[in-house]
C-alpha cells in the first residue's frame, strides 16, 4: 500500500489544506502523477489568490497620517515613514490620507478616521484651542492614535497630549547599537519581533510617563560599550520602556519610540512591528 500524506500551510493566510489518500499498489502511476499535478497547480493557484488578501483586521479603515512640525529639529525620515504607511494601505486594504496641516483637527471631517498617526510629528503643531479639542474629542469618541518615533516630543507643555501619548521625550543618547527586549509577546506589534531585537536608533528617554500605559518593549543600555550622554534613569534598571499601548481617556493609543533611521522604514521587522500595532490601535 502507497502512502500519500500532503500537507500545505500557507502563512498569514487561513488556507490549509491537508490530504491523506491511500493508493493501492495497483493505481495506475500515470493517473498518481496526474492527481499530483493537479493538486500543484491548484496550490499555486491558492497561493497568488491569497496574495491579494489583507493578513489583518484593517480592510476599509480610514487612516490619517500627521506630519507637522513646529519650530525646531525636523527629522529627515517623514517621507519614508509616509511611504511605508502608503504601501501599507495598498497591502491590507485600508486608506491613508496624509497631511501636514493642523486645521483638519478643528473641522468634523476628523470624525471619518478610524486612526490618526503622528509620524515623527515634534514640538508644537496645534494653532488654536479648537485644533486640540478637536483630537481630545477624536480620542473620546474610542478612537485610536499612533506614536512614532519623536511623536513623543510633540506638545511638550500640554498635559492632556502628553498623557495620551504615555510620556514625553527628555533627552537621548548618541544614535547606536543597542538591544530592545519583548515584554508581552502576545500583542500583535511585537509577536513578530525577535527579542532581543539588535536596532541601530535613538535609545529615548521619557519624562512624565503617564502610568497607566501597558509596556510591550524595553531598550537596554547594561552593555558596558554603550555610550551615556548624561546619566542614564535607573527608574526600570538598565532598561527603558520603547514601546507601548494603553487605553485612555476612552480611546486606543499605541507608540513606539524606534525609528529614527529613514532605512527603518524599509525593514521588514520594523515594518510588521508598526502593522501590528495599526492592527491593534484601529480595532
Amino acid at each position: 500500500m502507497l502512502e500519500f500524506l500532503c500537507t500545505f500551510v500557507v502563512s498569514n493566510t487561513s488556507i490549509h489544506m491537508v490530504l491523506l489518500k491511500n493508493f493501492r499498489s495497483n493505481t495506475n502511476k500515470c493517473k498518481v502523477l496526474s492527481f499530483i499535478c493537479l493538486l500543484f497547480i491548484s496550490t499555486i493557484f491558492l497561493l497568488i489568490s491569497g496574495c491579494d488578501n489583507p493578513s489583518t483586521g484593517l480592510k476599509g479603515k480610514k487612516m490619517l497620517v500627521f506630519t507637522k512640525n513646529g519650530e525646531g529639529y525636523i527629522h529627515d525620515n517623514i517621507q519614508a515613514s509616509v511611504d511605508m504607511f502608503l504601501e501599507l494601505a495598498e497591502n491590507e486594504q485600508f486608506t491613508v490620507d496624509v497631511t501636514d496641516n493642523s486645521a483638519v483637527f478643528a473641522t468634523p471631517a476628523l470624525q471619518q478616521y478610524d486612526v490618526i498617526i503622528f509620524s515623527n510629528t515634534n514640538n508644537d503643531v496645534f494653532d488654536t484651542q479648537a485644533e486640540r479639542e478637536g483630537l481630545v474629542q477624536f480620542v473620546r469618541s474610542g478612537k485610536g492614535v499612533m506614536g512614532v518615533h519623536i511623536a513623543c516630543g510633540t506638545e511638550r507643555e500640554w498635559g492632556w497630549f502628553t498623557q495620551m501619548m504615555g510620556g514625553t521625550f527628555d533627552f537621548h543618547p548618541q544614535f547606536q547599537e543597542f538591544p530592545v527586549w519583548v515584554v508581552d509577546s502576545l500583542h500583535p506589534s511585537v509577536s513578530n519581533v525577535p527579542s532581543p531585537w539588535i536596532v541601530k536608533d535613538e535609545l529615548y528617554i521619557m519624562k512624565e510617563m503617564n502610568p497607566t500605559i501597558h509596556i510591550l518593549m524595553v531598550s537596554d543600555f547594561s552593555s558596558p560599550d554603550f555610550k551615556f550622554s548624561e546619566p542614564m534613569p535607573d527608574t526600570f534598571g538598565n532598561v527603558f520602556p520603547c514601546v507601548w499601548c494603553n487605553t485612555f481617556d476612552g480611546g486606543r493609543q499605541w507608540f513606539t519610540a524606534l525609528g529614527h533611521d529613514k532605512n527603518d522604514y524599509f525593514n521588514p521587522i520594523f515594518i510588521r512591528h508598526i502593522l501590528g500595532g495599526l492592527e491593534w490601535v484601529g480595532e
